[in-house]
């Protein structure tokens, strides 16, 4: 059975996650279901990595097993068209090999994490965005957020519900960038590793924007860090701000 790697963006508002659930809608459903509707039988697709609720994608990494020959642009061009009218889109597609796995290949994840600092209601970006009043001190975020790169323990930044195995991961950048707009300002957290563990990323940024608020001085990130106690986090920021940018393979099958 020919295998190939799906790239998929999709807003996360209205899916429960990336995983499929019986009961709620799930983006692995939404695509498993329009795979059916070329080959009728039970799909089974793999990802390189499982979305929360209302999370985003810009480029969520995918594959699937095929009966049947097809022309990766014949299959993305396929599945867009079932895939109508959710909010998910195949962005390409390419054949791999039967031992290429979308989870198990891949060498690093990269999210995107959007603030928003304005007073009057998000409008075009509701949704997209965690809008927050006060502004922030951009300086004062890189200085708390370089305390978090390198290898360490990262139980203070996970979830209670993770299930990795080890909470040691090496997060290899953490990145912020300031944009202005006419009426307030977008942050954007751009972070890096090879994996991460469940909730990191909100909890990381939670953590920021209280450095930059002025709540809390940089060097309490790292004694946050150091505490390996999940009491010692900021709060956790809500999931529409983020987004899954990309994920990274030793030969990349887009490329």
């Amino acid at each position: 059975m020919p295998r190939y790697a799906l790239k998929i963006e999709y807003h996360g508002a209205p899916f429960a996650g990336w995983q499929r659930q019986a009961d709620q809608p799930s983006v692995q459903g939404a695509i498993e279901q329009a795979l059916a509707q070329l080959e009728p039988r039970d799909h089974t697709i793999a990802a390189a990595g499982r979305t929360d609720a209302g999370v985003h994608a810009l480029a969520q990494v995918a594959h699937c097993d095929m009966e049947r020959d097809w022309k990766p642009f014949r299959l993305s061009e396929a599945l867009n068209y079932h895939l109508k009218p959710q909010p998910v889109a195949i962005v390409d597609a390419a054949q791999v090999d039967d031992a290429w796995h979308a989870r198990f290949s891949a060498i690093e994840r990269q999210y995107l994490f959007r603030l928003l600092v304005r007073r009057a209601p998000a409008t075009h970006l509701k949704g997209l965005v965690w809008q927050v009043k006060s502004q922030l001190d951009l300086e004062a975020m890189r200085a708390g957020a370089a305390h978090l790169i390198g290898r360490h323990d990262f139980t203070t930044f996970r979830s209670t519900m993770c299930q990795a195995e080890s909470p040691v991961k090496t997060l290899d950048e953490i990145t912020i960038d300031e944009r202005p707009h006419e009426t307030g300002t977008e942050f954007a957290f751009h972070l890096r590793a090879r994996s991460f563990l469940h909730n990191q990323v909100r909890s990381i940024v939670g953590t920021l924007e209280r450095v930059g608020a002025g709540s809390w001085p940089p060097e309490q990130v790292k004694s946050a860090l150091e505490a390996c106690d999940r009491a010692a986090c900021g709060p956790v920021c809500p999931p529409e701000g983020l987004y899954l940018a990309g994920v990274g393979y030793p030969d990349d099958p887009f490329g």
